[in-house]
């Protein structure tokens, strides 16, 4: 039984461990708590793997883990800044090219960082979930344990408040793909 336990939470480690870490990496901003709290995650997996009953998705119930332990983070340090101002690089690379193109570019990001750092927690999961690992709704809702409607709601009030924030007619294309 025990390698059999081992080799489920390989399996899913293997499997899951970049999407967990990068959907931490975004809510969190730092490298440090991104790793932290993905180790945490699948400690979290090891202890309850016995009581997974399969109804849903394991990647589901995986996520549901994560969001639970990043909301325990940001209530921890509901105060504290919670995104550096290099955790994109660590997530985007930089653009190559035109020192000028790539001096927009970072502004962007930082101006991109400043406005989902403002976003209330549940909308910020939203959009990470929804717009930058494209979950499609319906996975964002069973993540999330919320209903379908709800995800499509927020994710709109979410890109209304991130318009709200970019000021740069530009800044429009850094977000748009969270619309879809």
């Amino acid at each position: 039984m025990y390698e059999e336990m081992k080799h489920q939470v390989m399996a899913i480690y293997e499997r899951h461990y970049h999407d967990v870490y990068q959907f931490l990496l975004y809510f969190a901003g730092s490298q440090n708590d991104a790793e932290d709290l993905t180790q945490e995650v699948f400690l979290r997996v090891i202890r309850s793997l016995e009581r997974f009953e399969e109804r849903s998705d394991v990647k589901t119930w995986l996520f549901a883990i994560a969001k639970h332990t990043a909301m325990n983070y940001y209530r921890k340090r509901k105060w504290q800044k919670l995104l550096s101002g290099d955790w994109l690089s660590v997530v985007m690379p930089a653009s190559e090219g035109n020192p000028a193109h790539e001096a927009e570019s970072r502004e962007d990001e930082q101006e991109l960082i400043a406005a989902i750092k403002g976003l209330p927690p549940h909308y910020r999961m939203v959009a990470i979930l929804r717009g930058i690992k494209e979950y499609s709704v319906k996975e964002t809702a069973e993540i999330l344990g919320c209903s379908e409607s709800n995800v499509k709601t927020t994710m709109h009030r979410a890109l209304k408040l991130l318009h709200g924030k970019l000021t740069h007619t530009k800044k429009g294309e850094l977000y748009s793909g969270l619309a879809k």
